[in-house]
């Protein structure tokens, strides 16, 4: 019996989805975000209260708060003389659930996944992925040009492409002196 041989396709796999996202007003997504900040706050306070009010461990509560309700974010960023691009990593989020703003030094990232729902014998019940919400700020180390940015999320990754701004005119003509 001769083995059989499996055929090779020559079909490309599917491309990944990208898709792109627009920008939030910033003052806009801070207000979105203080119900968020808050019960972090909220929830620091009550690991404060749990170690019976002891001081000097404000840092580790607040960082333990945000483990507790934040889902983490890894960021990357590559820099050219004209560019900046950063990679965020904000896996088991869809496009729909997040929402970025971008000033000049600064990208904020705000997102909550939609619950999930089982129905089982005709009751619904939403599924707990816990943390289910993303608050990331990431510090920029020179100013970029928020108009022209590209905001890309594809497959559990925002891509942002930050045109660096323009370096103002009066340094250029200080330095020439």
């Amino acid at each position: 019996m001769k083995p059989q041989r499996e055929r090779v396709s020559n079909q490309k796999p599917p491309e990944p989805s990208t898709k792109l996202l627009s920008r939030h007003n910033p003052e806009e997504l801070l207000r979105e975000a203080q119900p968020l900040e808050l019960a972090l706050a909220r929830r620091a306070y009550e690991l404060f209260e749990a170690r019976g009010g002891e001081h000097g461990h404000d840092w580790e509560d607040w960082f333990r708060a945000q483990s507790e309700l934040l889902r983490p974010v890894s960021v990357t960023m590559a820099e050219s003389e004209d560019r900046l691009s950063v990679r965020a990593n904000v896996l088991g989020f869809e496009a729909k659930e997040l929402k970025v703003s971008i000033e000049p030094r600064r990208i904020t990232i705000l997102g909550e996944k939609e619950p999930k729902v089982i129905t089982e014998a005709g009751k619904t019940q939403p599924i707990a992925t816990y943390p289910d919400q993303i608050l990331h700020v990431i510090g920029l180390a020179t100013d970029v040009t928020a108009e022209n940015a590209v905001v890309e999320w594809q497959e559990g990754v925002l891509q942002f492409e930050l045109p660096k701004a323009a370096k103002p005119q009066v340094e250029a003509a200080a330095s020439a002196a």
